[in-house]
């Protein structure tokens, strides 16, 4: 299989695979890593062949030295997948990695399988686009930490929240552990984004999945989803906020086997 060009380092990042069966790649979010998927994902390595890794400049992916869009994460998984040699997948992303699988689905047609979508969107509102702006120079100049109590409030709903479980601390760690520049990289791809024009070209059955206690835009931004992507079916978490998934991983687990092995 080809490898890809692509201007993001595909041949360091170390690939994390548990389970057996058809692979699933699992792509996590903003300011977090592939440890994500341990706890939302658990269970499922019974099912799939689970296949994780850290985005640029998180978790132990190194920061790079230059901005990068939205294209260019896609580039970079289908260089890794070439690298591990899958020639097809089911892809599921929540939020950052919700619009690298957009765009990987739409642009690598032929490798996707199925495809699962979770609190995501095709382009951030005007508001949200000022807001990246606003968090790349605070993570720049004061560090993700100072973030993290108004980000976990964006991420949970307030009752999870307080009980602190083991998926609270788990962002809560990463947050105070992530690169500043690592992470206003990727807040700077995401402000650029937008892959409306190219959501019609996504052939690969989808399953859109929200928490329904999100913020309205994404609530907007899932039934968007839903109508612009061919035959895409929508369903939602709850309660839960926009870490749906590690707010409510049964549900998660229950939908994705449903909707995988049809």
């Amino acid at each position: 299989m080809r490898t890809p060009a692509t201007k993001l380092d595909a041949a360091s990042v170390k690939v994390y695979r548990k389970g057996s069966g058809p692979t699933l790649v699992l792509l996590h979010c903003l300011g977090v890593d592939h440890g994500l998927w341990d706890i939302a994902a658990a269970g499922l390595e019974t099912s799939f062949s689970l296949l994780s890794y850290d985005f640029p400049g998180h978790g132990e992916a190194r920061v790079p030295n230059q901005a990068y869009g939205i294209e260019d994460l896609s580039g970079q998984l289908a260089a890794l997948l070439a690298r591990e040699g899958v020639a097809r997948a089911h892809v599921a992303g929540i939020s950052l990695g919700g619009l690298v699988a957009q765009h990987f689905a739409a642009t690598h047609t032929q490798l996707v399988e199925r495809l699962i979508l979770i609190d995501t969107t095709p382009r951030y509102v005007d508001d949200m686009r000022r807001m990246w702006v606003e968090r790349a120079h605070i993570a720049r100049t004061a560090g993700v930490g100072s973030l993290s109590d108004g980000l976990l409030k964006i991420w949970f709903t307030d009752g999870y929240l307080a009980a602190n479980p083991p998926a609270v601390r788990y962002v809560r760690d990463r947050f105070a552990k992530a690169s500043g520049e690592g992470y206003a990289l990727a807040c700077e791809a995401l402000g650029a984004a937008d892959l409306r024009p190219i959501a019609a070209s996504i052939q690969a059955p989808t399953l859109v999945l929200c928490g329904t206690d999100e913020l309205p835009p994404f609530l907007d931004a899932a039934h968007w989803l839903q109508q612009n992507i061919k035959a895409a079916q929508l369903a939602w978490l709850s309660p839960a906020k926009h870490a749906s998934i590690l707010e409510q991983p049964e549900q998660f687990a229950a939908h994705a086997r449903a909707f995988l092995r049809r």
